[in-house]
């Protein structure tokens, strides 16, 4: 499972979605989507763009878990 840590990284910053949304122009909506971990994709662009933004590292919105299932079904 991929976590994205962008609700860690604006609280880190004491930031809102709105604050991102008019400094970058990505869509408030894929910005919410990404926020409540509910998208199922993000381009290249979109990543390119937080991590200049947050001057972050794409390491530092992302992280991978193992799901469960696949926890059980390699043990």
């Amino acid at each position: 499972m991929i976590i994205f840590k962008l609700p860690i990284l604006l609280a880190e910053r004491k930031l809102k979605v709105a604050d991102v949304a008019r400094a970058t122009k990505l869509s408030k909506t894929t910005l919410h989507k990404l926020y409540n971990e509910e998208s199922k994709r993000i381009d290249f662009e979109t990543i390119d763009t937080l991590c200049r933004f947050l001057n972050c590292q794409v390491s530092d919105l992302f992280e991978y878990k193992e799901d469960e299932e696949t926890l059980d079904k390699t043990q």
